[in-house]
C-alpha cells in the first residue's frame, strides 16, 4: 500500500477523514481499527462483489468479530425500499447491533443505499464508505447524503448521516467500463465549473489521459474534486445555503433520470446534459457570457458525455423538477453561474426553463 493523501472533512465531533491512494485495500491499519471487534456488514452489489468482496473480507476478517457480505443486484433500481429491507433483513439474522459497522463497498448507488441502511438500523449505526467508481469517489461518497429513490423523484427518502471513514482505493478504478468512467467525469466537471475555473481548465488539458484512466490524472482529479466537495460540506453540511450549489445541473438531470426509467441514463450523464441546460439558463438571465457555454459544452464533449436530453414533451420536465428537492413550494430553484467558477442559486420565469428545455432537446 502506498502512503495515501489523506483530506479531512471538518465537522467537529464527525470529522473524519478521506484516503486516496492505490491499494488502500491491501492493507489499512486505520480501516482495520475501525472494524476491530466488530460484526461487520460489507455491502455491495452483483457487479463489485466478485471482484473486491473477498478482498475487503480478508483485509478485516483478521480483526472482526465477523463479516457478513451482503450482496444486492447492480444497477439504480436496487436504490429502493425492497432492497433495504433485505439488506436490514440479512444484518438482523446475523444478528448485528447497535456496535456493529456497515461498510458500502461500490459506486454511488451502493454508498447511498447501505450508507441509509447504517442510518436507520437501530436508530443509526457507523459506516465506512469504499467508493470504486470514479463518480462515488469524487462527489457521492463524501458529505453524508443517504438514502433511496421513490418513483415520483430521485432520492426522496433518506438521511444525512457521515460515514466514520472513506477509502478511496485509485486502483479500483481499473476494473471501471468506459461509460462509468465517463459519467464520473461529469462530476468532475461540475466541481470546476461551480468552485474553480483554474481546475476545470486542468481537467479540460487531462481529458485525454482521464480517459486512458491515467493514474496521475486521476488522482490529481479525485482530490482536487474531494478537495472542493469536502470544504463545502464543512461550511454546509446538511445544505441549507452554500451545499446546494453542488446539484448544478441535477434539477435538470434528475427529470432526466426519473424521465427516463432509473438506470437508463447514468446519474453523470444526464448531469452533464443538466449542465449544459443551466448554463444555458445562465446565460439567458445575463449572469455568464455565452462563450463560457460553448467552452463548458466542449469539455464535456470532449468527456464522451451527452449535451442534449431526451426529446420529451417540456411539461415530463417541468413536471419533474416540481418534485426536486430543490423545489420551493413546487417552483424550481436552479443552480446557475456567474461565470464559470461561480455559482449560485436563482428562480427563473417558467417561460425561461421551457424555451431552456426545448432548445436543447434531441
Amino acid at each position: 500500500m502506498s502512503s495515501p493523501q489523506i483530506l479531512t472533512v471538518d465537522l467537529g465531533e464527525r470529522s473524519y477523514d478521506i484516503q486516496v491512494g492505490h491499494g488502500l485495500l491491501d492493507e489499512n491499519p486505520a480501516f482495520q481499527a475501525l472494524a476491530r471487534g466488530r460484526s461487520v456488514a460489507v455491502i455491495s452489489d452483483s457487479n463489485v462483489d466478485p471482484i473486491y468482496g473477498a478482498k475487503v473480507e480478508a483485509l478485516l476478517a483478521p480483526v472482526a468479530h465477523q463479516v457478513v457480505r451482503i450482496v444486492v443486484p447492480a444497477g439504480e433500481a436496487s436504490k429502493c425500499w425492497q432492497q433495504l429491507d433485505a439488506i436490514h433483513d440479512r444484518m438482523l439474522e446475523a444478528r448485528l447491533d447497535r456496535k456493529s459497522l456497515i461498510v458500502a463497498l461500490g459506486g454511488g448507488v451502493v454508498g447511498d443505499l447501505a450508507g441509509f441502511a447504517a442510518a436507520s438500523f437501530q436508530r443509526g449505526i457507523d459506516f465506512v464508505q469504499v467508493p470504486t467508481s470514479l463518480l462515488a469517489q469524487v462527489d457521492s461518497s463524501v458529505g453524508g447524503k443517504t438514502g433511496i429513490n421513490h418513483a415520483r423523484g430521485k432520492n426522496m427518502v433518506g438521511a444525512f448521516h457521515q460515514p466514520r471513514l472513506v477509502v478511496a482505493d485509485t486502483g479500483t478504478l481499473k476494473t471501471l467500463p468506459s461509460r462509468e468512467l465517463a459519467a464520473g467525469l461529469a462530476e468532475v466537471i461540475k466541481h470546476g465549473a461551480i468552485a474553480d475555473r483554474t481546475y476545470l481548465e486542468q481537467v479540460a488539458v487531462d481529458m485525454p489521459a482521464l480517459l486512458a484512466c491515467q493514474p496521475e490524472a486521476l488522482a490529481r482529479a479525485i482530490l482536487a474534486s474531494m478537495r472542493i466537495k469536502a470544504a463545502v460540506v464543512a461550511a454546509d453540511e446538511r445544505e441549507a445555503g452554500v451545499r446546494a450549489h453542488l446539484n448544478f445541473g441535477h434539477t435538470f438531470g434528475h427529470a432526466i433520470e426519473v424521465g427516463a426509467g432509473y438506470g437508463k441514463w447514468l446519474h453523470g450523464e444526464a448531469v452533464a446534459a443538466g449542465m449544459v441546460m443551466a448554463a444555458d439558463l445562465s446565460v439567458r438571465l445575463g449572469r455568464m457570457p455565452a462563450e463560457q457555454l460553448d467552452e463548458l459544452r466542449r469539455i464535456i464533449t470532449s468527456a464522451n458525455l451527452p449535451t442534449r436530453a431526451p426529446a420529451w414533451p417540456v411539461d415530463d420536465y417541468l413536471r419533474h423538477m416540481a418534485i426536486d428537492k430543490k423545489a420551493d413550494h413546487g417552483i424550481p430553484v436552479f443552480v446557475v453561474l456567474n461565470g464559470l467558477g461561480h455559482a449560485a442559486t436563482t428562480r427563473a420565469d417558467e417561460a425561461l426553463v421551457r424555451a431552456v428545455i426545448a432548445d436543447h432537446l434531441r
